[in-house]
């Protein structure tokens, strides 16, 4: 089970568990859709891989016990571990490659 992660990483925007603006990378680091777009050019600052929208837990139990009711999201907020200013090497290098291929 996904935690959804409340904040993005990269510039602390909240991203509540129904937003259509969070992604992901399989690691579940977590940032916003701008920040992926404009900044981070769709590779992960901390694997190096690429990212997708962050699904979104359903507020009614259709199935009992499976709801953002009865598995919240998680309230702890996280920050980027790597210095933004010498993420544009990083991100220049691998972004040429599409993620499927890295």
């Amino acid at each position: 089970m996904l935690e959804l992660r409340p904040n993005c990483e990269y510039c602390d925007r909240d991203l509540p568990p129904q937003s259509t603006l969070a992604r992901i990378c399989s690691y579940e680091c977590t940032f916003c859709a701008d920040c992926v777009e404009q900044h981070l050019h769709n590779v992960c600052p901390n694997c190096g891989g690429g990212f997708v929208p962050r699904p979104i837990r359903p507020r009614n139990a259709y199935r009992s016990g499976v709801s953002l009711q009865d598995q919240p999201a998680s309230d702890r907020r996280v920050q980027l571990r790597h210095d933004k200013q010498r993420l544009a090497g990083f991100i220049s290098d691998i972004a040429p490659t599409p993620p499927e291929k890295r």
